[in-house]
């Protein structure tokens, strides 16, 4: 891997063999969330889901952004940033005649603050510590699963998704949401290595050839198909785990608080 330096933050770990460019970055400077970079999710299938909030989202002062384990009243809850939307995150209209929500058309959706196809997209981050919900670096298309051919409505690119440290897993999903037989692809588990404090960089490389998965420095999967040909988010988020099923797991339950998953920054390269 080749070293890439920005001034007053920790440097970037990309792959050799290419020119790379900066493109887009978030650095978490300052004390308030950049809300021109990203957005909340806060519903889930088109209804405001209560498992996601926009609270609990600090920035440290030192250049990181916590997101924090959030419990009030027995209510658990996490946040889910992005820099994009799609159709399920829009609140679905309601049929006055019907008097419920009807599935179309679609809820308004708030503008995409970046877009972008192909690249190298990093974080570098500290893992939650308690099980019960899970953090994840990841890219969305604002379309994917509305089309039989994955290519040209996006691939769910799961760069790092952590369920309980120390183990993570990455890879893709594709047609998710049209089939009841999920797609994976180049999916594979592993454990990182290092302590709870242990900080992580996380990347995939985009191309049109394919997908390379990279955990501190090193390849751990790639994929040559179905590979995105359209412009997808970011998404830093995490979430509980139970409410889809609806109540808080067991886990959950026994999780010590505060708890956070913590990121350093979020970078996007393109090879030039």
């Amino acid at each position: 891997m080749q070293t890439f330096t920005v001034d007053g933050h920790e440097p970037s770990l990309l792959p050799e063999g290419k020119n790379w460019k900066l493109v887009w970055s978030d650095e978490f400077d300052g004390t308030e969330l950049d809300r021109s970079k990203w957005g909340f999710r806060l519903n889930f299938w088109g209804k405001r889901f209560h498992a996601y909030t926009d609270e609990g989202v600090i920035l440290d002062g030192k250049s990181n952004v916590e997101i924090h384990l959030l419990c009030k009243d027995g209510q658990y809850c996490s946040a889910q940033l992005q820099t994009g939307a799609l159709t399920y995150d829009a609140p679905r209209p309601v049929d006055a005649g019907l008097q419920r929500a009807v599935v179309w058309p679609f809820g308004e959706m708030e503008k995409p603050r970046f877009m972008h196809r192909y690249g190298y997209y990093e974080c570098r981050c500290k893992l939650q510590k308690q099980r019960g919900w899970w953090s994840a670096f990841w890219l969305q298309a604002p379309s994917v699963g509305s089309a039989p051919n994955a290519e040209y409505c996006g691939i769910e690119n799961d760069i790092m998704e952590c369920f309980g440290p120390p183990e993570v897993t990455s890879g893709n999903f594709y047609d998710p949401y049209v089939s009841t037989i999920v797609k994976r692809d180049a999916r594979v588990h592993y454990n990182v290595e290092g302590g709870p404090d242990t900080w992580h960089r996380f990347g995939m490389d985009w191309s049109k050839d394919g997908y390379v998965f990279y955990c501190d420095g090193r390849e751990t999967a790639r994929s040559t198909g179905p590979v995105s040909r359209v412009e997808q988010f970011i998404l830093l988020t995490t979430e509980c785990m139970g409410y889809r099923d609806g109540g808080p797991s067991e886990d959950l339950k026994k999780a010590v608080l505060p708890d956070c998953f913590t990121v350093d920054y979020v970078r996007v390269f393109d090879a030039v």
